[in-house]
């Protein structure tokens, strides 16, 4: 059995799913993206009247995803350095992977979890980086 878990800090999931499940003493965490809680605006994305990506700051978006995450490992009794898996998703490799990796070396430099990051067309909405975490709960 697991347990359905949603933060009342993060964005409000885009389709029928919680923030994260846990199953034992693991926690996944669904697609987590840079929105903020309330919101449809994403962080330094600018979109032209048909909605489509006009332009957008790649560090901004790394920054408000990496919060993200922290509130819902907050919300589910486990932290930033209980993570043990992360794959992230970028819809632009070849322009974002740079900046994207300076600023995961900051928040990432104490704890390390095991990471892949793929280049992916698309994402559900019109963000350039999502993140997929498993993490561990220590504490109760």
């Amino acid at each position: 059995m697991s347990n359905k878990i949603n933060s009342d800090k993060a964005p409000e999931p885009v389709g029928l799913y919680p923030h994260a499940r846990r199953v034992g003493n693991l926690l996944f965490l669904s697609g987590v993206g840079p929105r903020k809680k309330g919101s449809k605006e994403i962080p330094g994305v600018k979109l032209d009247e048909s909605g489509k990506i006009v332009s957008y700051n790649i560090e901004e978006q790394c920054h408000s995803v990496f919060q993200n995450v922290r509130y819902i490992l907050e919300a589910s009794n486990s932290r930033w350095e209980y993570l043990v898996d992360v794959t992230v998703f970028l819809t632009n490799m070849k322009d974002d992977f740079q900046t994207y990796n300076r600023i995961y070396a900051e928040y990432f430099k104490d704890n390390q979890p095991c990471r892949t990051t793929v280049e992916v067309l698309s994402l559900p909405t019109p963000i350039a980086i999502e993140l997929k975490c498993i993490a561990t709960i220590v504490r109760e």
